[in-house]
């Protein structure tokens, strides 16, 4: 694991629709908001009403300190949108040099 990543706002990689290597823009994956409409959610929500308390076990030993950095890759030219994982890191930055 590292501590401390810079990584760049422009990276030039191969793109699968272009079939060559393209400049890509690069910006950090964000998770959307959860649907309440998924199966797993319908599913959860039914199982919890009425009486009865908690149904599933609630997780409460959380040992890992970071998360995983998962950056977009959007190219130029075609346009589509990749996505690479980085691994974990403490600390992310786009577009910054070392010092």
């Amino acid at each position: 694991m590292q501590s401390q990543v810079f990584f760049p706002k422009k990276k030039k990689t191969y793109c699968k629709g272009c079939k060559k290597h393209q400049i890509h823009s690069v910006t950090q994956y964000k998770p959307g908001k959860a649907s309440l409409f998924a199966q797993g959610k319908r599913r959860y929500d039914r199982k919890q009403a009425g009486f009865g308390g908690q149904t599933k076990p609630v997780f409460r030993k959380k040992v890992k300190t970071t998360k995983k950095i998962t950056v977009r890759l959007k190219c130029k030219e075609c346009l589509l949108i990749a996505q690479y994982c980085i691994g974990r890191t403490k600390h992310f930055e786009l577009g910054q040099k070392k010092m």
